[in-house]
């Protein structure tokens, strides 16, 4: 009985160091995109314009994404020879490098490009530390569930980026009503990223003593190696990539861009902005880890399609509702609308990538269908869309953008619903 309350507290210890840590390392790597509004009118010069400093300020936040495969495969291939902690540690270590060199960068005026530069290198270095952060964790969280709980389990890595959401929305929030335009353009846009540095020693201490709690649990397997695992399983990792396709937009455009289209493309209030972001954000902490649950009765290929085919459905007319008159109170209903649908499809998708691919390369695989995605979709989708928007003069062009991705989304899961692809158990390699 000692034993089992004792691995039952050794579990949950390590569950909470993995979802604090994740949903730490995702708040850093967003907080900037939440910023961009500030941001661009502190690092380019006045000269630009308004238009070509939020492209160029969307392009700076893309960066980051160039290093994500990088560090997926090496975090991956580390986490499936070594340890699943281990490697989600030395991420976060990167992350606190990366986040004291934006707290710390200066603004055009004072320095010239100097800081735009400090501002590039520390998004190579997010990028490089959550692409490790998605697959690693997210393996780790299914492997250490009991039977039967996989779904829940894995819900949370999602919730872990929802909760780093919501803190970028509250902390937005309180920085805009507190301070005045002036004090956050002179200093207060600082504290949202100093915030997240300042709380890395005490996520990576618990994940410290995860990593020392769970040593004596790892198990090995024979790494079959990397092109023989992506040759055996390209129907799954296809398939995984359509499903994050779906994920990405839903994150990068209608969560991540929020306050940049509401302020920029809609003229709407910057702290109402937030306001939005952070709602609903929070309203999917509720949905997330239900639709998790929920996968553990009830087939996860059938609540993930019926989730993106009412998410397509949907997505066109809420848009079109917003830009006809554009207001704080249409764009929260949109925002909470769609985090229910989408909510129910992110709470599910995970585990059910983790379980199609194989144990013995499970991370790295993982690694590999989330990052090119993020790559290619997610890494420039805000720059893509405002772009889009600059040269159409249509505030609509988001919603296409969205609808593609989730089209694709849809397809990847009627492929799943009808194929003999199956998931698999999983072993324990915390």
């Amino acid at each position: 009985m000692m034993d089992r309350s004792h691995a039952a507290r050794t579990r949950w210890g390590a569950i909470i160091g993995s979802i604090g840590g994740n949903a730490l390392e995702w708040y850093d790597f967003t907080i900037f995109s939440y910023m961009i509004p500030i941001i661009s009118t502190l690092f380019f010069p006045k000269s630009a314009g308004s238009v070509s400093a939020i492209l160029m300020s969307t392009a700076l936040f893309g960066v980051g994404f160039f290093t994500r495969p990088l560090g997926g495969i090496c975090l991956g291939l580390y986490a499936d020879r070594h340890s699943r902690q281990d490697a989600m540690t030395l991420g976060m270590g990167l992350m606190a490098v990366a986040v004291a060199l934006i707290t710390c960068a200066p603004t055009y005026e004072q320095a010239g490009v100097t800081g735009a530069v400090m501002i590039a290198i520390a998004r190579l270095l997010q990028g490089f530390s959550v692409g490790g952060e998605f697959a690693t964790s997210t393996t780790f969280l299914v492997e250490i569930a009991p039977p039967g709980r996989r779904g829940f389990f894995g819900s949370w890595q999602i919730t872990g980026q929802i909760i780093a959401q919501v803190l970028g929305g509250s902390v937005g929030y309180l920085m805009t009503t507190w301070c005045t335009p002036e004090q956050v353009h002179a200093w207060a846009w600082r504290l949202p990223f100093a915030f997240g540095l300042f709380i890395i020693p005490l996520i990576l201490t618990i994940r410290l003593k995860m990593s020392g709690a769970a040593a004596g649990k790892r198990k090995t397997f024979k790494n079959p190696g990397m092109m023989q695992s992506l040759t055996a399983q390209w129907r799954e990792i296809l398939t995984g990539m359509g499903l994050v396709t779906a994920s990405t937009v839903s994150f990068y455009i209608i969560y991540g861009y929020v306050v940049t289209y509401a302020t920029k493309i809609l003229h709407l209030s910057l702290t109402g902005s937030y306001l939005v972001q952070m709602s609903a954000a929070a309203s999917m902490l509720l949905v997330v880890p239900f639709s998790g649950y929920l996968s553990d009765f009830i087939n996860k290929k059938l609540i993930i399609f019926v989730s993106l085919a009412t998410y397509l459905v949907i997505l066109w007319p809420l848009y079109a509702w917003l830009v006809a008159s554009p207001s704080i109170t249409r764009l929260i209903i949109m925002q909470i609308s769609l985090s229910f649908v989408s909510g129910m499809f992110l709470g599910s998708y995970c585990t059910l990538i983790t379980q199609i691919l194989s144990p013995a390369s499970r991370t790295t695989m993982l690694a590999i269908v989330n990052n090119m995605v993020v790559l290619v979709v997610g890494g420039f989708s805000q720059l893509i869309v405002t772009w889009l928007i600059s040269i159409s003069g249509k505030a609509m062009a988001p919603a296409l953008f969205v609808m593609s991705g989730v089209a694709i989304g849809l397809i990847a899961a009627t492929y799943l619903l009808l194929s003999p692809i199956s998931e698999q158990t999983p072993e324990k390699t915390t």
